[in-house]
């Protein structure tokens, strides 16, 4: 694999439509594609259900048609819950390998393991079947994607310790977090020598896209250098990180994070000071910590477009009247945020335990006065 760091992440490519996650802008995917490749950029990943079962499709077409397989590295995932007694998981394997137009995977995850489904997991032999897939030479590595707690992390380790690496949500307003634990989950793959994939560096974007008066401290020390790549080279730079996702979601952004990742380097003591300063303003200033990993839209009774008023809410700076226009223009296909019948479904699959239903009141609360 090469060494340079940085994933080309496709659960957020340009689209057409942006409120139709198929509606994959090809073109536009090719081009990043041929431009990561040309950069000495080797590793995609993809999965079983982003951009609403297409994104494997799109790689397909992008990447795997137009380039020669050595050329690349190639990642997917498999979530349990589609794991059923109609569906086992090697139906959803051999589909991915036909979507994906290839006959093995270089990296293979299981997607998304917390404490709550760790047990399904186990129950559905999972980590046997992964196993088998390796000796198999179906993969050529077995890992897996975790949203838990350090405790379980560990336990899987020690009960598994075929699984190669793990992907973490890792980034500064998470390192220290009680709730998401990416420091404490990261110390753990340290103790077992088990290397990380990084998901979620800039945090669905939130990262990139700062209060103010955050984006004012850090221009005010490296005013060339982009909000985003702040975010990137904490999670970048680590000694136990083997890779590092983006979400790219179209050509700027990726010339962005090359640059950065061709000019990667630690951050100083200075820098460690400015983020520290930003991550205790953000904790404080009522900031919704979506990914944007749009799983609680899919099945939303009442249709709410919860990642987009998330991020609308997020993104008030001083002036609402952007946000506030969008917001309209969004509830004329989409349920309002007041809409929420407190169902829960998005609080039960939410990767990162939000409180959805109480921050739909506060999106409500602020743009439906």
């Amino acid at each position: 694999m090469s060494v340079k760091k940085l994933g080309f992440g496709t659960m957020r490519l340009p689209k057409v439509n942006p409120d139709d996650p198929t509606s994959i802008e090809i073109r536009q995917v090719c081009d990043m594609v041929d431009l990561f490749l040309e950069k000495g950029y080797t590793y995609f990943d993809t999965a079983w259900m982003y951009h609403k079962f297409a994104s494997e499709c799109a790689v397909k077409w992008a990447l795997v048609k137009r380039h020669p397989r050595e050329s690349f590295t190639l990642t997917t995932k498999l979530h349990e819950s589609y794991v059923n007694d109609t569906v086992t998981k090697d139906d959803i394997f051999n589909k991915q390998c036909e979507k994906c137009g290839v006959e093995y995977f270089d990296y293979y995850l299981l997607h998304a393991i917390n404490d709550g489904n760790f047990a399904n997991y186990e129950a559905k032999d999972c980590f046997s079947w992964i196993k088998n897939l390796k000796e198999s030479g179906k993969i050529k590595h077995a890992g897996f994607s975790f949203h838990g707690t350090a405790p379980v992390l560990d336990t899987i380790l020690t009960r598994y310790p075929w699984m190669e690496f793990v992907q973490l949500q890792l980034n500064y307003l998470d390192w220290g977090s009680e709730k998401v634990q990416s420091g404490a989950c990261y110390e753990v793959c340290e103790k077992h020598g088990v290397p990380v994939i990084v998901m979620e560096p800039v945090k669905g974007g939130s990262l990139a896209n700062l209060p103010t008066r955050d984006e004012k401290l850090m221009k005010a020390y490296a005013p060339d250098a982009s909000i985003a790549s702040w975010a990137i080279r904490f999670a970048a730079t680590l000694p136990n990180v083997m890779m590092v996702l983006s979400g790219m979601s179209n050509l700027e952004q990726m010339k962005d994070n090359i640059e950065t990742y061709d000019n990667l380097k630690p951050l100083n003591d200075e820098e460690k000071a400015i983020i520290a300063k930003v991550v205790e303003d953000l904790n404080k200033g009522g900031m919704i910590p979506c990914t944007a990993c749009a799983y609680c839209k899919e099945g939303c009774p009442m249709q709410i477009n919860i990642p987009e008023y998330f991020r609308l809410y997020n993104s008030v700076r001083e002036d609402v009247g952007d946000q506030q226009a969008e917001y309209d223009r969004l509830t004329l296909e989409f349920g309002k945020a007041s809409a929420c019948i407190g169902c829960g479904q998005c609080e039960g699959i939410c990767p990162q335990g939000l409180p959805i239903m109480d921050d739909l009141k506060d999106v409500a609360k602020f743009f439906e006065k």
